[in-house]
């Protein structure tokens, strides 16, 4: 009996997890959408920009590599950030923003893009394979 409500525990968890990811990618989107509306005051538009720019950089303040301190930014500093955002802008916009950011997320998938970037990919290392075989062959 204790195995099951461990079980439903970590699923709960994990559930919840799902659920915050969703809502702050959504929030992310809608950061975005608000930094290029013209009724966004322009230090909420900062935030914004920052915190979205933040967010998907690639250079963290504390590098990845740091053991635990490496995703301290990506669980306190980028969430703070949001919160900040949205808290600037005023809410009948972010709503609005959040609405959009919502249907854009539902919006079809292209599978010929994907498959475009997977031949682009296969391509690259074929090529790749090549020019070791030749390099490597003599």
């Amino acid at each position: 009996m204790n195995n099951c409500l461990a079980q439903t525990a970590s699923f709960r968890i994990f559930n919840q997890l799902k659920h915050w990811v969703r809502v702050a990618r959504r929030d992310l989107h809608a950061l975005y959408l608000a930094a290029r509306d013209p009724r966004v005051p322009w230090y909420a538009k900062a935030v914004a920009i920052f915190v979205t720019g933040y967010a998907f950089s690639p250079i963290d303040l504390i590098p990845d590599f740091v053991p635990v301190l490496g995703y301290l930014d990506d669980l306190v500093i980028v969430p703070l950030g949001i919160l900040l955002a949205v808290r600037l802008i005023p809410p009948e916009i972010m709503m609005e923003h959040r609405a959009a950011a919502e249907l854009a997320a539902k919006g079809p998938v292209s599978k010929v893009g994907a498959a475009v970037i997977i031949a682009i990919w296969l391509l690259l290392a074929v090529g790749a394979g090549w020019m070791a075989y030749r390099f490597f062959a003599h």
